[in-house]
């Protein structure tokens, strides 16, 4: 498993109806991609949910990241993005957990997505294996969230160039109030052709 996500932030007076009816026409395209595990197309609007700007980050978790590829160089979809706004950065993590929750048959409203930066000091005994107790600890901490009702799926993903570790949940309605998440999104449609797929716990 593989994570992506490209952020295109808008000016602050940016009609966000735009990006909605962008996904109401287009979001089916990817809904049979070969490769892909889900595509959560997600929107944070300025001033909603503490949001500070208008901002469209679709976000994914591939099975093959062959198929990634093509997708973003080999004309494969990213294309459009790179036509009608630029070529945004692109954030990609090595995936380390994924667990389907009760709502997995739902369709997910909300999405939320932790990041957060590994301290270099997490290997108090200087034995090198402090970074896996870390991830220990926050697989675990993943599987709670992922018993919740109102979870659909949880990942977690970390940034071995950066070391961050990303946390991204789908949720059936909104994100609960005590998720400790750095960004809150809303989603406006999820294409999930390879799901079923996804390695489920974790991926070593």
């Amino acid at each position: 498993m593989y994570a992506k996500q490209y952020e295109i932030t808008l000016p602050a007076d940016y009609d966000m109806e735009v990006i909605r009816e962008r996904v109401a026409a287009g979001g089916h395209a990817l809904d049979d991609r070969a490769g892909l595990g889900l595509k959560a197309y997600v929107v944070r609007e300025r001033g909603v949910d503490g949001s500070p700007v208008n901002q469209y980050a679709p976000f994914y978790l591939w099975n093959d990241t062959g198929a990634m590829a093509r997708f973003l160089v080999g004309g494969g979809g990213f294309q459009n993005i790179v036509r009608d706004f630029g070529r945004p950065a692109v954030l990609h993590w090595a995936g380390i957990a994924c667990l389907a929750g009760p709502a997995r048959k739902a369709t997910p409203r909300a999405a939320s997505r932790r990041l957060t930066t590994i301290p270099a000091g997490s290997d108090p005994d200087a034995t090198g294996l402090g970074l896996a107790a870390l991830i220990e600890r926050e697989t675990e901490e993943l599987r709670g969230i992922a018993r919740r009702e109102d979870v659909h799926t949880v990942a977690l993903a970390f940034d071995p160039r950066s070391w961050q570790l990303m946390r991204f949940v789908l949720w059936e309605d909104a994100v609960a109030p005590d998720e400790a998440a750095t960004e809150c999104y809303e989603v406006l449609h999820l294409s999930a052709p390879g799901m079923t797929r996804l390695p489920e716990g974790q991926a070593w």
